[in-house]
């Protein structure tokens, strides 16, 4: 049973954007686990999964879900879990539109096993072309590879699928 305080918990990070992709939350990646609220009602313990093992911003994101639950919580823990490691699976199908309308590629279908590669855009994320080149298997950040529309010539990130 979600009480309402563990429901507020689960609304105050709804509101905690990804340091690196703001338009998205910690809720819409998918990488909050759980949140166990103590017996008292007074505190909270939120595990997350950061979206790769050497994720630069998941100290950021640990420090911005604390000073988020923070306003309503007493005492607050932050539990990192890597296994299972995190997965484009657990994103959210908003979370898919709104990568689509910041012009990053979201991840193309789900995971299958076994993961052989990162995949590749269903289409340019700007004019929806599908004619697309692979530039570099890294983009902005090590969770995204570069690559360029060859209709609108225009290049974007593409959110690897892991």
């Amino acid at each position: 049973m979600v009480t309402p305080t563990v429901q507020r918990a689960w609304e105050l990070l709804a509101a905690v954007p990804d340091p690196e992709i703001p338009v998205l939350s910690v809720l819409d990646l998918g990488i909050v686990r759980a949140v166990e609220e103590s017996a008292d009602r007074r505190g909270v313990v939120v595990t997350i999964t950061p979206t790769y093992s050497g994720c630069p911003a998941t100290e950021v994101i640990a420090h911005d879900v604390r000073a988020a639950l923070e306003t309503a919580y007493d005492d607050v823990e932050i539990r990192t879990q890597l296994s299972p490691a995190w997965t484009t699976d657990w994103m959210t199908d908003a979370a898919r539109e709104k990568l689509r309308g910041f012009g990053i590629a979201p991840p193309a279908g789900r995971v299958t096993l076994p993961l052989l590669g990162v995949g590749r855009p269903a289409a340019c994320p700007r004019c929806g072309s599908d004619a697309v080149e692979e530039l570099a298997g890294f983009g902005s950040t090590p969770c995204k590879a570069l690559w360029r529309c060859r209709t609108c010539r225009e290049p974007f990130d593409y959110f690897k699928k892991h």
